[in-house]
């Protein structure tokens, strides 16, 4: 599962190929159709294609003189799942993190922040009270 992971990131690294991924998500479309909007060969094109069928994410099928590429889906899915992994787990921890700093009571916030800078000044609420006694 890593090797597939490793080469279909690989293969998005490049903008070429993640333009061609949009547009197949759109519908399949022959080498002429992807080759459109890019100022490269159709050459150049038929390789960043090969790239992106050996890392599983597009196939070709034939169709009497047209040759398509589909996108796999099935295959997005699996980068969507790896990174959604990585993604909850992350946003878990800013929720916790907002918990905490919810629960702080604001003095105790700016205690912490004066403390951070240095600020080795009683906290503003305190001094405000000194100089009314």
């Amino acid at each position: 599962m890593d090797d597939q992971l490793d080469g279909a990131f690989a293969a998005l690294a490049d903008p070429v190929r993640r333009a061609i991924v949009a547009r197949l998500s759109r519908g399949s479309a022959t080498l002429g159709e992807l080759a459109e909007p890019f100022d490269i060969s159709l050459q150049a094109v038929s390789r960043h294609i090969s790239v992106l069928e050996s890392a599983g994410l597009v196939w070709r099928t034939r169709e009497a003189q047209r040759r398509p590429v589909h996108l796999d889906a099935a295959a997005l899915e699996r980068l969507t799942s790896w990174i959604d992994r990585y993604r909850l787990d992350a946003e878990a921890r800013y929720r916790r993190l907002d918990q905490v700093l919810a629960e702080e009571p604001p003095e105790a916030a700016d205690t912490a922040s004066q403390q951070h800078r240095g600020d080795r000044r009683a906290p503003r609420s305190t001094r405000h009270k000194e100089k009314e006694s």
